[in-house]
């Protein structure tokens, strides 16, 4: 499961960073290359670009309201930098809308909170693009959802449910429908674009994660393991309608905005402590769950550690421990923070902190256990399991078409206005 994860598109962007040739003349960039040219171009303003789980711009001093050592609210003053993150949700959306925006939106507002450490999310967006509502002539696996329910469904699960009930406002979202004949073709957003992104706000001086020593306490912050979300980064790296129907739906997550709150609330305390903040580094726990969240941490760190996964909480019997709940958030703590982390999470939520032993700087693999029960570890090296995999090279050919020039005839103004 952890491999399959690992070494999706969803997680390795290996189409995104391939070589490309077109019409046999070799590209200079990637995709993902033409994507950073921008910032590469022009890199003023900003503090953390593509390498987080959010980008961070620079911001400016404000005075803020925070809970001192005794927990009486005092002002202070301190620079916060702006977050920024927009990402897409689109297969899980696809296969069921409701619980696929949210947690889409929900996957959004971790990665903002999960970003240097500790940060905190404040304004939200959704979007939808599919093909047309009504009258749609194109086909599609049976158990992917129509556009007229990726829209009656979605928002209601992007915008009120996973944005509105955590409580941070969903102030700005689109719509778009589109679907042509061209050149005998149909084309069209027949697997639905599902867009989450959001603004927050972080500490200057917590924009960056430490490395962490040996012996750091590591803590699962969040929800129990549930049978939901199974195979998710793989599922969503398929072409859609090849996965059989109970695969894609066992891969659609569950979004739980109290939960999530109660995480937030848990990492403001954190970062609201400034320099005391116990956190050194924080991560979500996503597509890939626990077995890949914990060795993600760890591998960023320059370090190994051990993990019993039999000792990780769960909801029911029946599953393994490698998929969970979609709101949870592992942190490494500094070891002699315990009463410090568990003064911020009383009324809250329990911090459950996983069985793991830091291992030496540069030796990244991560023995994943079985426990004493069943008497079985498998030593992970997270060099093949998180490295870079190998160059993928796509040599493509311009396919040309007679397009017939466009024909208005008849076409009256304000109807094409109101039909648009």
């Amino acid at each position: 499961m952890m491999f399959a994860q690992a070494n999706s598109e969803h997680c390795r962007h290996k189409i995104f960073n391939a070589t490309f040739a077109i019409d046999g003349q070799p590209q200079d960039k990637s995709l993902f290359g033409m994507i950073r040219n921008t910032h590469q171009l022009n890199p003023q303003h900003t503090v953390v670009a593509y390498a987080d789980n959010a980008s961070v711009m620079e911001g400016h001093d404000v005075e803020r309201f925070v809970p001192a050592e005794g927990g009486l609210y005092t002002k202070t003053q301190a620079t916060h930098h702006v977050l920024m993150k927009v990402e897409t949700h689109n297969h899980p959306t696809a296969i069921s809308p409701f619980p696929g925006a949210s947690t889409g939106a929900g996957g959004e507002i971790r990665d903002e909170g999960a970003t240097g450490r500790g940060a905190r999310p404040k304004a939200g967006l959704t979007g939808f693009t599919v093909s047309k509502l009504w009258d749609g002539r194109n086909g599609k696996p049976g158990h992917i959802a129509s556009p007229l329910q990726v829209m009656t469904e979605g928002p209601l699960g992007g915008a009120a449910f996973n944005n509105n009930e955590f409580g941070r406002p969903n102030l700005l979202g689109y719509f778009r429908e589109y679907e042509q004949d061209v050149a005998g073709v149909t084309r069209g957003y027949h697997k639905p674009i599902m867009i989450a992104g959001g603004l927050g706000f972080i500490d200057a001086g917590l924009t960056h994660k430490i490395p962490f020593p040996a012996g750091t306490l590591l803590v699962q912050l969040g929800g129990p393991g549930m049978r939901i979300g199974m195979g998710g980064s793989a599922a969503s790296s398929m072409a859609t309608g090849t996965n059989t129907a109970e695969l894609d739906f066992d891969s659609v997550q569950r979004g739980n905005p109290e939960i999530e709150r109660r995480a937030q609330e848990v990492i403001n305390r954190c970062w609201e402590l400034g320099e005391r903040n116990p956190v050194l580094a924080i991560h979500d726990v996503g597509a890939g769950g626990l077995s890949n969240a914990f060795p993600e941490l760890t591998n960023d760190a320059g370090r190994g550690a051990r993990f019993d996964l039999r000792k990780v909480p769960l909801e029911e019997s029946g599953p393994g421990p490698a998929r969970d709940l979609e709101q949870r958030e592992p942190g490494a703590l500094r070891a002699g923070d315990r009463a410090r982390i568990a003064g911020a999470v009383p009324r809250l939520l329990r911090a459950r902190a996983l069985p793991v032993r830091g291992g030496r700087r540069g030796h990244r693999g991560t023995p994943i256990g079985g426990g004493e029960r069943r008497g079985r570890r498998r030593r992970h090296a997270d060099g093949g399991a998180l490295g870079k995999p190998p160059k993928m090279h796509r040599d493509v050919q311009r396919v040309r078409r007679e397009v017939p020039e466009l024909d208005l005839t008849g076409v009256k103004l304000q109807e094409a206005v109101i039909r648009c």
